[in-house]
């Protein structure tokens, strides 16, 4: 049954993760690729995400370029991220369109941080709900005999012990974040 408490902690590694690529998209006062993770290109009709039909580069700290592969659907490209809520307006030279980051502002970069502490609460609900069903298998294990009580208290306290490292490390995260958001 130790497996339980393993594969708890797979799947909140799992969150983490998630939570740190919902960071990505968050911006700060530099360009990072990661800014278009979250939008997708009509592509022949279908919905596809902007880094599969485009190679993104950061040519300076505030600007971003982005390349099509296929030059036709540049014009697709140009409008999903002018119709985005990133607030940039993209310029076309030639095939590659450009982004200039504009500066943040105060206000901006509060929303943001405030964008961040949601982002990072919802891995923490995603941790604590993984965390309840790990606790429900343990509970139910020890009530059906197949495991001691001695054993199933252990195992909780691992659980517990793993998920506090867990959300640890995601307050750590957003701290990171928020000092990267509000550095001018």
């Amino acid at each position: 049954m130790a497996t339980a408490v393993t594969q708890a902690k797979g799947q909140m590694a799992k969150s983490v993760e998630a939570t740190k690529e919902n960071f990505s998209g968050i911006r700060t006062g530099r360009a990072n690729p990661g800014l278009l993770n979250g939008l997708t290109v009509d592509y022949y009709g279908v919905p596809t995400p902007i880094k599969s039909v485009a190679s993104i580069g950061v040519p300076e700290p505030r600007t971003l370029s982005v390349t099509p592969f296929d030059a036709s659907q540049a014009n697709a490209i140009e409008k999903a991220i002018r119709d985005s809520d990133l607030g940039v307006s993209p310029r076309r030279d030639g095939n590659v369109i450009r982004l200039t980051m504009p500066e943040l502002t105060e206000d901006r970069r509060k929303e943001y941080v405030k964008l961040a502490k949601t982002k990072a609460e919802d891995g923490k609900i995603a941790v604590r709900n993984i965390r309840r069903k790990a606790k429900e298998d343990i509970d139910r294990s020890v009530k059906d005999g197949d495991m001691g009580k001695d054993e199933g208290e252990r195992l909780l306290k691992d659980l517990d012990k793993v998920t506090k490292q867990i959300t640890d490390e995601l307050d750590d995260l957003f701290e990171t974040k928020r000092k990267e958001i509000m550095e001018v």
